[in-house]
């Protein structure tokens, strides 16, 4: 087990990374206020690790209340929210009760955002077991639902106690959520650690054979490069904007197309590409560059076009995005491979070209 710490002063916390940590209770109980937790799942994760988080802590004299939630992008919304709210009433669960998220992004942004509201605020672990949540999610505090208008419109910044990101939970993890967390991982080299993106490009396919040392390293990585920018920028008024590299763009492909139905590091990727392409047009960088993103995005089993969404609905969903300020539309751009900036100079034209060269209908 390696650990990292998200060093936020009196709340700080430890990001434990390794194989077979879900039956160590030993490292909840120190963060546990109180002998009674509720573990928030989904019915995919849950017959595969639920019993095993939960038999461990119970084994240690700890009261467990389930809460088993659909599965799905499309259920992160104020339904599902209330359906956890409704267990942690009828369990009397208090505000010293500890939430824990058992499961993928979805799962850990609902549990974060029920634990910032309920009863005002209640202490949360991430437990992560995709490989996306392990290297982004799970770490620095967003909580979030969706709305039909925006994705991650509606919620809050709120910080785990703990984060238990267990490796082995990504042997049972489909190709595709594999593929799709790559895109995340991918991310950090671009924006800010091209050492890490040299390394990528060198063990991409030790990463798809899920080499359990590959693995671990990457999410040892990711893990280090989320946490200082987290540090330096909790609540992204500045630096923590530019690892929305590409989401921007991805997110207009995931409420134009309806949630879950492109996966978020698959929309992610098309996003990175259009920044990617948008950073050219602007002259920062050259058409090498992007070819060579793309190139890793290809040998990852990422798309790199777009759906059938018209670039005048990208740019009408893209209004939404949470980095529009004083109506200005802010990009995460790309100055050099390895180095990013939030920019608000890119022309409507030049946004709608990048648009349109990763979407061959338009």
């Amino acid at each position: 087990m390696e650990t990292l710490s998200v060093a936020l002063g009196d709340r700080a916390y430890p990001i434990h990374i390794g194989r077979g940590l879900l039956g160590r209770s030993e490292l909840l109980l120190p963060v546990l206020r109180q002998p009674k937790v509720a573990i928030v799942t989904n019915t995919t994760v849950a017959p595969l690790y639920l019993d095993q988080l939960a038999g461990g802590l119970r084994r240690a004299g700890v009261t467990v209340a389930e809460i088993v939630l659909p599965d799905g992008e499309r259920f992160k919304d104020w339904q599902t929210l209330n359906s956890i709210f409704d267990v942690l009433l009828e369990q009397r669960c208090e505000r010293s009760t500890t939430l824990i998220a058992l499961g993928g992004g979805v799962v850990g942004d609902m549990t974060g955002f029920a634990a910032a509201c309920y009863q005002r605020g209640m202490p949360f672990i991430q437990v992560p077991t995709t490989l996306l949540s392990q290297v982004d999610s799970s770490v620095g505090g967003k909580t979030a639902i969706n709305h039909p208008l925006g994705k991650n419109m509606i919620g809050a910044f709120y910080q785990p106690r703990l984060v238990l990101a267990d490796t082995d939970t990504l042997s049972t993890l489909p190709d595709r959520e594999l593929r799709a967390g790559l895109a995340e991982v991918i991310k950090y080299g671009l924006i800010r650690d091209l050492p890490f993106l040299e390394w990528l490009e060198a063990n991409l396919d030790a990463l798809l054979a899920r080499d359990p040392q590959a693995l671990a390293y990457a999410i040892h990585r990711s893990c280090h490069n989320k946490a200082e920018v987290v540090v330096a920028d909790e609540h992204e008024n500045g630096e923590r904007a530019l690892l929305n590299l590409g989401h921007t763009f991805g997110h207009a492909i995931e409420t134009g197309m309806g949630y879950g139905e492109w996966l978020h590091g698959e929309a992610v990727a098309v996003g990175t590409l259009m920044a990617a392409e948008l950073s050219r047009r602007m002259g920062w960088i050259g058409s090498a560059d992007v070819q060579r993103i793309e190139s890793l995005y290809v040998r990852a089993g990422l798309p790199v076009c777009g759906p059938q969404l018209a670039a005048e609905r990208y740019l009408e969903l893209m209004q939404h995005d949470k980095k529009v300020q004083d109506g200005k539309l802010r990009l995460v751009l790309l100055q050099a491979v390895g180095r990013a900036v939030v920019s608000d100079a890119a022309q409507p034209a030049d946004i709608f070209g990048a648009v349109a060269s990763r979407s061959p209908h338009v």
